[in-house]
This record gives structure tokens, sequence and C-alpha cells, in this order.
């Protein structure tokens, strides 16, 4: 039997194609949902589709096209003017503006672009350029992690699908990956030594990642375990080798009680050796932690931290 790889392929995207409330273009654009109307009705920039029920729903060119005038409408263009080009125009004068410009807001809009569209091709150029324009540890701190908060909010709210989620956390997670694996520079005379992973049932890597790729390039010895390792298999490699630091991170929902039994878990594994702790369970729940535990909510503070213990 002869299969049509294009039908397979027109097949793949209507199954991953969402359909968006007026709410969520809010969500992704920051364009007020009063605004949008207006915009919808004066210059029908948007073509919804209604529900038996006679609710808008917008599909993923709706989205990508709102997205995109929001960029341009951001940059001065006025609506009026906006709607007199064509489907082409405004894609070429979005794609001028990411290349001459460090507008944060408009970079995660080509982010959010690229993952509706699961292309890496836009997610690449906006990537590079924020790159060269603003460093490598600059991207992430300041376009990465803020894009991902904006999907966070997108994944709660249920505007966005797994495979949308899936495909742009696996491009970062190679750009990372290369970045780890290129660094070349020489260990320093007291070079320290950590373990990294995340505990069972963590599997967003991307934080522990940078946090590796920072670790070495500092000039530190790492040993890195991925994700949704059991804390207690930890323990053999802390009596082989002489470990400096425990990097963990705990990110998804967990109650008190459950996080609270990991935590005196990793401290009977950790046997007195300084752990670092981050992710946003542990910097939102507040409770005692043993004294060889350290908290930390950003670079700045990791960097600290092992600035001091070290001296």
């Amino acid at each position: 039997m002869i299969i049509c790889l294009g039908a397979l392929i027109h097949h793949f995207f209507c199954l991953v194609m969402s359909s968006y409330s007026i709410k969520d273009l809010e969500g992704f654009t920051g364009i007020k949902a009063h605004t949008l109307r207006i915009w919808e009705k004066r210059y029908h920039v948007l073509k919804p589709q209604r529900t038996s029920t006679n609710i808008r729903t917008y599909d993923d060119e709706d989205l990508k096209r709102i997205l995109n005038i929001s960029i341009l409408n951001r940059h001065g263009y006025r609506i009026s003017d906006i709607i007199k080009l064509s489907e082409k125009e405004i894609c070429e004068k979005v794609m001028q503006l990411s290349q001459r410009c460090a507008d944060t807001h408009s970079q995660i809009e080509n982010l959010l672009i690229a993952m509706i569209e699961m292309n890496e091709e836009i997610f690449h150029q906006s990537f590079n350029q924020s790159v060269l324009k603003s460093g490598f540890e600059d991207t992430f701190r300041y376009l990465i992690f803020p894009f991902f908060e904006r999907v966070g909010l997108l994944w709660q709210s249920g505007s966005i699908t797994p495979a949308q989620e899936h495909f742009v956390s696996n491009l970062i997670r190679q750009k990372l990956i290369v970045a780890i694996d290129s660094i070349i520079s020489p260990r320093k005379p007291d070079a320290l030594h950590f373990v990294l992973f995340l505990p069972e049932g963590e599997w967003h890597e991307i934080g522990l990642l940078f946090t590796h790729y920072l670790i070495k390039k500092w000039g530190h010895y790492t040993l890195y375990f991925g994700a949704n390792l059991p804390i207690e298999t930890i323990q053999p490699v802390l009596e082989k080798f002489e470990i400096s630091f425990m990097v963990t991170q705990f990110i998804n929902g967990i109650c008190s009680n459950d996080l609270n039994r990991q935590i005196q878990k990793l401290a009977e594994v950790s046997q007195g050796k300084k752990v670092l702790l981050s992710g946003a369970q542990i910097i939102q729940k507040q409770f005692d932690m043993p004294n060889h535990f350290y908290i930390y909510e950003d670079i700045d503070e990791l960097r600290e931290i092992i600035d001091i213990q070290r001296a």
C-alpha cells in the first residue's frame, strides 16, 4: 500500500492544530481581549470560528497572525497600516525587526511562533540572533527563562499542546548540550567537584543543564546524572568521589509532606556534604533546612554561595 507523505503531514498537523479562546490570545500576546475584539470588528484582523453556543474560537493561523501584528504594533506600526500589508509582507517586516532589535518581548513572541508552528528555522534564527547580541548566558537569563515562564502559564491554561512544548524544550536542550560539550577551559587549581541530578519524578532538566553549563564554565568538575534519579542511588557516588556539592532542583508540584520526605532522604544520603537546592517548589515553600543545605534563586546567588563556601 502506498501512503502519500503529504497526506500524512497534513494529518499530523490537523492532530496538533489547536483551538484558542480570545483570552488565550491575550495570554500569548499581552494584548487585552477588549482591544482584540475592537481590531477584529473594525479591521477584520481575525476571522474566528464560532461554536454551537456562539463562542469565538481561533486556530494556529489566527494566533500566528496576531503575534506578528502585536510585534509590529509595539514597534510603532499603526494597526490601520498593518492591515494593508499582505501576510508575506507582515512576516518579512517581523523578521527584519527581529534581526535588528533587542526587544525581549518581541524575541519571546518569535519563539512562541516557532513553538506553535514547530518551525526550527524561526527558533534557530531568533536564538542565534540573541546569542550574537547578548551572549549565551544572558540569552538564557533574559530570553529563554522568561519565555518558559510564559509557556508555563499557557500550559496551565491549556493553550498549547504537549507536542509543541516538547518540540521547543528539546531544541533548547540541544543548544545546552552542545554548549556544555564545547567547554574546554582548563580546570582551576582549586576546582571543586559537583554532582548534579533531578530527583525521582522530576523531568524538566533545562534549568539543571544550564547550571551544569555554568559550573563547568567556572572551571569546576561535574558529574551529571540527569532527570528522574532516585536519591538513594547517589550514595555510592559520594563514597567513590570527593564531592564538594550536590545540586538538585524541585520543580514539579509536590505537597509539603512529600517534599519534606525528599529533603530528609537527601539529608541522609548527603551525609553532611553541601547541597545546593533550587526550583519553584523549594523557593515557594518555607520550612527548616539542614545546616549544610543552601537555597539559590538565580545564577548570582549560586555563584555567591559557591565562592563563600569555598573560601
